[in-house]
């Protein structure tokens, strides 16, 4: 599984409070998961410091061509941003 570290803005949009699809990297991609949630107090997503106290999602998201990857994304002040994606 490779992974990149990114901090790029990010489109999310909400059904029931639960991220359903996503406009990133000028791409549309479904939520083709049950999302997780993450705080900054979970071990399994490293935000750094910079984003403490700030929450965000993991889930697998599939575009338009049928590639999948999962992401790693969090709300900031401007919106949210995708801190880190995995092939």
């Amino acid at each position: 599984m490779d992974a990149a570290t990114v901090e790029h803005h990010a489109t999310l949009w909400m059904t029931d409070d639960i991220p359903t699809r996503m406009i990133y990297a000028g791409r549309r991609w479904r939520i083709t998961d049950t999302p997780t949630r993450l705080r900054h107090s979970n071990h399994a997503v490293p935000l750094d410091r910079a984003h403490h106290g700030l929450y965000g999602w993991r889930f697998q998201g599939t575009d338009d061509d049928g590639r999948s990857l999962i992401f790693d994304v969090y709300k900031a002040e401007d919106g949210w941003h995708v801190h880190r994606s995995y092939d």
